[in-house]
């Protein structure tokens, strides 16, 4: 029985030049520092307007806590996939890095 893997291998990216590469790195950086207060500040504007919507005081402390657990966990899935070989495009992959074919990780 053939063994499919349940997530595909991510599409190669391609590469831009050198002066376009650093750029893209940097729009890359830039989201990332700018997701997690746009995320907070979002939060912090939906539960104010709970706030005064249903009369209660708890929903702007709680938009600002789950917009700031949101804002974390996509400026660090945004620093994950940023990670890879610089120029190539290519995500590293410890699962199919050759170099040890003693040491099978699936």
């Amino acid at each position: 029985m053939p063994f499919n893997r349940p997530i595909p291998e991510p599409k190669q990216r391609r590469s831009f030049p050198v002066g376009l590469d650093s750029l893209v790195q940097a729009e890359k950086m830039i989201q990332i520092a700018l997701v997690l207060p746009s995320a907070v500040v979002l939060g912090w504007l939906g539960g104010a307007w709970l706030d005064a919507r249903f009369h209660h005081s708890w929903f702007t402390l709680t938009g600002i806590v789950l917009g700031s657990i949101a804002g974390m966990m996509s400026a660090i899935r945004m620093a994950i996939a940023s990670l890879g070989e610089p120029g190539t495009g290519k995500k590293s992959n410890p699962r199919t890095e050759k170099g040890n074919p003693g040491k099978h990780y699936d």
